[in-house]
């Protein structure tokens, strides 16, 4: 048992959450700033993943990946600056005004732009906020250090209270299901509904595998001619994937440093998960390599009112491989 915990432990440390503090630092005492985006066309770039194709792209800074990337939404949105006291949380708005709030949390290194396949669908129903985790590469600004997730907690929650997000719907993504799950335990008066795909660390450790130690290695020294084989075996359409995001994440994955708080991320005790009363809905991938089906069990076994779904032909990165699926599950799951 202790073997198992040990490398599920260290296979977090090194890699799937476990990288993240953005070197840029601002300023607090920057003021807050909102960008108004106006609809705009995606690139159309095949994703051959070949090497000399990319080498303008490694060239750009991060934040002129990350904007690129944004030009994938192809719908009106507001970058926003919210200050908090760790510095300033960039939060990425879009939707009806009048919508039901619905947060997202991305998964590790894949900041906001990960939700590209899926923001058209989300607000069209919903005024959505999707927040860059401050302790991994992306816009939100992190001033100090912090080894402590009730930190990290109060972080989000500075966020939500500025942006009068009395009562919400939360979805998180991988480590952001994680992040999701402790939010709800903070507050679950506040969480309408919860949505978690592929959570990481959530209900039972990550098992290891020659596909896990894969992507330790790499995390460790990333280098683009191993990228497909990273993504491959993380999703089960790199080629679906569109190239503008995956040169964003691979600047990422360079650009993290280890972040101490991963060691802390433990699947929840069995109170702490009966403990939550608001409607769940738990996806993950048939070929997930970070959850399969006796965390699903866990889950309806722990969980009060728990809905739960395996999606075919999808990875962990599920929301981007069968995005079509993902997105109605999601939404009827909300409006229901």
């Amino acid at each position: 048992m202790f073997f198992y915990r040990f490398l599920g432990v260290l296979f977090i440390t090194f890699y799937f959450f476990g990288c993240g503090t953005n070197s840029e630092n601002k300023s607090d005492n920057e003021m807050p700033k909102a960008i108004v985006h106006s609809n705009s066309d995606s690139l159309d770039l095949s994703d051959t993943l070949n090497e000399q194709l990319y080498e303008e792209a490694d060239n750009l800074a991060y934040e002129e990946a990350y904007d690129k990337a944004l030009t994938l939404f192809n719908i009106p949105f507001i970058e926003q600056d919210v200050k908090t006291k760790f510095g300033n949380a960039h939060v990425i708005i879009c939707g009806p005004k009048n919508g039901e709030p619905l947060v997202l949390l991305h998964g590790m290194n894949a900041s906001s732009t990960m939700w590209y396949p899926n923001i058209k669908s989300y607000s069209k129903y919903y005024r959505v906020y999707a927040i860059d985790y401050f302790l991994e590469p992306g816009k939100s600004q992190y001033i100090g250090k912090t080894s402590n997730t009730n930190e990290i907690i109060d972080w989000y929650f500075e966020i939500f209270d500025q942006l009068q997000l009395k009562k919400f719907n939360l979805l998180g993504a991988s480590r952001g299901g994680w992040l999701s799950v402790n939010i709800a335990l903070r507050a679950g008066s506040r969480i309408n509904k919860l949505i978690l795909l592929s959570p990481a660390q959530t209900f039972g450790i990550i098992k290891p595998g020659f596909d896990i130690f894969s992507n330790i290695g790499y995390s460790v020294i990333p280098k683009r001619k191993k990228l497909r084989g990273i993504l491959e075996t993380m999703s089960s359409n790199v080629d679906g994937m569109s190239q503008i995001f995956i040169n964003q994440y691979f600047m990422a994955t360079k650009k993290a440093s280890i972040d101490a708080n991963v060691i802390k991320m433990q699947p929840f005790f069995g109170k702490e998960l009966k403990s939550l009363k608001m409607p769940i809905l738990v996806l993950i991938g048939d070929r997930d390599i970070i959850n399969g089906g006796l965390n699903l069990t866990r889950a309806k076994r722990l969980c009060a009112n728990v809905d739960t779904g395996t999606i075919s032909n999808a990875g962990h990165f599920l929301s981007m491989d069968q995005s079509d699926i993902v997105d109605k599950r999601v939404i009827e799951f909300l409006r229901k």
